[in-house]
């Protein structure tokens, strides 16, 4: 597939056109940020292992039924992928108190909660994605009802399989974040899942495995996204 002109470049990935305008290719990108943009640096192979442990991931929910703009791998980073024109409403998904939710509530860090907790953000830069509620995404017209339903019901299906998966590699799915796409007349799951956009605690330690290590200077930032990458690869070659 032949990468065309750069038609977007975020924090973490650009997106290039190619010869048949319904597909696009992501380039993950080895730079990172945090705070809303304030920090920033670089991590060695972060583009790679985020690409591989999405690709991963992706098919996993592809063959659980999940309907995703996934297409293939290209390259260690890239992946080929559906067109989508993204809902600019970013959803959060909480297992576990950690991050923001522990600093707006007052939530000790590690408090399990007995059921999931769906958070919606505007995905706006210039507005620093503040939280909405229903309401605020129907009246700004970024999404109909029936679509927010959509979403919702599928980030809870999606958090379904993803924590019975980590909890199989002995990984801890503490909080997620999802983006999803409008596709002709379908709703896809979009983006990326990596840890990036998850936070992964290590079973039994509570060992931080995702950005976090980078947020917070823990150290070990590349060697936490390889460990995560070479989880999946090896239950990958246990369950073949």
């Amino acid at each position: 597939m032949k990468k065309n002109e750069k038609l977007y470049e975020g924090k973490a990935k650009i997106v290039y056109s190619t010869d048949d305008p319904e597909l696009v290719i992501q380039f993950f990108k080895d730079d990172a940020t945090a705070f809303d943009g304030i920090k920033k640096g670089q991590i060695s192979g972060k583009g790679v292992a985020n690409n591989l442990i999405s690709c991963h991931l992706f098919s996993l929910l592809e063959n659980n039924g999940i309907a995703t703009h996934f297409i293939k791998k290209l390259s260690d980073n890239e992946m080929l992928v559906r067109r989508v024109k993204i809902i600019p409403v970013e959803l959060v998904v909480r297992n576990v108190a950690a991050g923001s939710l522990c600093k707006r509530y007052g939530v000790p860090e590690g408090q399990v909660f007995s059921e999931p907790i769906v958070e919606c953000y505007y995905k706006n830069d210039a507005f620093h994605d503040p939280a909405m509620n229903d309401d605020h995404i129907i009246r700004f017209n970024l999404a109909n009802a029936d679509e927010l339903s959509t979403i919702k019901a599928t980030a809870l299906r999606i958090n379904q399989i993803l924590k019975e998966y980590f909890d199989s590699i002995g990984i801890i799915l503490v909080d997620f974040k999802l983006e999803f796409g409008r596709y002709n007349d379908q709703i896809l799951l979009a983006d990326e899942i990596s840890p990036d956009t998850c936070r992964f605690w290590e079973k039994g330690t509570n060992r931080k495995l995702d950005k976090d290590r980078f947020r917070f200077d823990l150290g070990e930032v590349k060697e936490a996204y390889t460990e995560m990458l070479c989880l999946m690869l090896k239950n990958r070659q246990r369950t073949k």
